[in-house]
């Protein structure tokens, strides 16, 4: 079995085994809008495959898919209620069919290649550890946790043999939201400057009764900027 396959079977175990937990209140946070065009899964941001066919370029694009909602079902559940975990678990049943197949149609097309058994599943290998690793992120989490729970859902949901048409329709948004983005309600940083605006304190500005020579220094003035 490879490195990939295992990695796939272990993920999925380890889904499949979490219990069900009660959903609470999903955090309040409105995200970026990061919708995007419908895209072939050749585009700049996937992994480039030179030389694919049209059934490749389709494979590349479904596991793409498989491996974002992969990593999501992973990071995002501080927030059980986005059912990221359980999506994901569905999508894999009610899919292994499609995700098999694409699976072997790329490790065809890199032992093609790469002209070998050997060298196309090390060529295979950096593949799947560059598309994993490719959706993990930190600064964007809120943003992209909130678009992988709309995409699994999709996919979950999607009549079998179609999966393919929820990863050109979702992909871009998945990618999009890897760019960090605030709090889309209301203004990123709320600005508190204490900064004090302080009057001359030199003699220059003061006689000697300690009035405010307003004529030669302008107005007096105290204030917080």
């Amino acid at each position: 079995m490879t490195v990939l396959r295992k990695l796939a079977a272990i993920t999925a175990i380890a889904g499949a085994a979490l219990a069900v937990t009660p959903a609470s209140a999903q955090f309040f946070f409105k995200p970026h809008d990061f919708s995007g065009p419908p895209i072939r899964g050749d585009e700049p941001g996937l992994p480039t495959l030179p030389g694919a066919t049209d059934e490749e370029v389709r494979a590349n694009l479904v596991w793409n898919m498989r491996s974002a909602l992969n990593v999501a079902a992973l990071q995002c559940q501080f927030e059980p209620s986005l059912l990221t975990v359980e999506n994901y678990n569905i999508s894999l049943i009610n899919h292994k069919d499609e995700f098999k197949k694409s699976l072997d149609i790329l490790t065809k097309y890199f032992t093609r290649v790469n002209k070998g058994l050997k060298p196309g599943q090390a060529a295979m290998d950096r593949y799947g550890t560059k598309t994993y690793s490719a959706f993990t992120t930190v600064n964007a989490q809120l943003g992209f946790c909130q678009t992988a729970a709309a995409v699994a859902t999709d996919a979950a949901y999607a009549p079998r043999g179609e999966l393919y048409k929820v990863a050109v329709r979702d992909m871009s948004s998945l990618r999009n939201a890897l760019i960090p983005f605030g709090e889309e309600r209301f203004a990123r940083r709320v600005r508190v400057d204490t900064r004090l605006s302080l009057p001359r304190l030199d003699d220059a500005c003061w006689d000697k009764r300690g009035t405010w020579l307003q004529r030669k220094c302008g107005e007096f003035t105290t204030t917080f900027r």
